[in-house]
């Protein structure tokens, strides 16, 4: 009886072997066991309470980084985007922003508001969440630059607020305290002009559109820049800008991306990458290093 009364206080939604072709930006992948969008911060807490302490947990916002396998995820997704998307001003130049916001917002609302310093993040195709836990960046700026405290939560739907000291934080890299997800962000911000800063907006914009294939499915840069080099200008002297492998191709705009042609299965995304691993490691001595979150079984493997 107990446990009835508890999942009838649950506010959020639950689908089963949702397809998550449909929460990633690659557009490929198996189903997820279980999906769970919170209502709000205390129901994800609640949801997080009512879990076994071995459930397989995955935490998605925009899946712009993330390729499930065909077979699935064999756990929960915890699914922020539409969840946790609250901006709240905590002062004049401090934005507390929630993990289910999406980059883009975060810079608009800056913008607006005559603050700098975060206009990089309208060109990142995710959400507050996924750019804290990899420290996401682009053009020269990068998120946790700017960050002064995050909230988390840990697997028994505990509350924490932590400062940056507590984490290494590295090139599209995040390391702290292990089984917490970030919940939300306070971001610092620098005073400036709404127009300077919407024009910078525009341009990070017109600049990724015309270097990047934003009209294709991808997951954005699949391969970290190694030391000193650029992962496509690697792919590219090797030859592979235009490999197609099934319904996957490397990107004939943008080497270091990878695109779903129409048809893509996740293996077909994932053998391409390993290819184009394998082949710059041989050809240039060079073990790319990925961006992407590979997860779940190979299909024929039931989630």
């Amino acid at each position: 009886m107990m446990a009835t009364q508890k999942t009838q206080r649950l506010r959020g939604e639950l689908r089963l072997d949702e397809p998550m072709e449909r929460h990633t930006s690659w557009r490929a992948g198996g189903p997820a066991r279980r999906l769970y969008i919170p209502a709000d911060l205390d129901d994800l807490c609640l949801f997080l309470q009512q879990q076994a302490q071995d459930e397989p947990l995955l935490w998605v916002g925009l899946g712009s980084n993330l390729l499930v396998r065909d077979g699935g995820f064999p756990g929960t997704v915890l699914l922020m985007l539409g969840a946790l998307t609250e901006l709240e001003w905590l002062d004049t130049q401090l934005l507390r922003v929630g993990a289910g916001v999406t980059c883009a917002k975060v810079a608009r609302t800056a913008s607006r508001a005559g603050l700098t310093g975060v206009e990089f993040l309208a060109g990142i195709p995710g959400t507050m969440g996924g750019a804290l836990a990899m420290n996401a960046g682009a053009f020269g700026g990068e998120t946790w630059q700017h960050i002064v405290a995050v909230e988390t939560v840990d697997r028994c739907g505990q509350r924490h607020v932590r400062t940056p000291d507590e984490y290494r934080v590295g090139y599209r890299s995040v390391q702290g305290a292990p089984d917490e997800w970030f919940v939300a962000g306070h971001l610092l911000l620098e005073k400036g002009e709404p127009k300077q800063a919407q024009e910078r907006i525009r341009a990070l914009l017109a600049q990724r559109g015309a270097s990047q294939p934003v009209q294709q499915y991808s997951c954005g840069s699949v391969f970290r820049n190694p030391p000193g080099d650029h992962a496509a200008r690697l792919i590219e002297v090797c030859g592979l800008k235009g490999r197609t492998l099934g319904g996957a191709q490397v990107s004939e705009k943008h080497a270091n991306f990878i695109v779903n042609t129409g048809n893509a299965t996740a293996a077909d995304i994932e053998t391409l990458l390993l290819q184009v691993q394998g082949t710059v490691e041989q050809q240039q001595g060079v073990r790319l290093e990925t961006e992407v979150c590979i997860v779940g079984e190979p299909a024929g493997q039931a989630a």
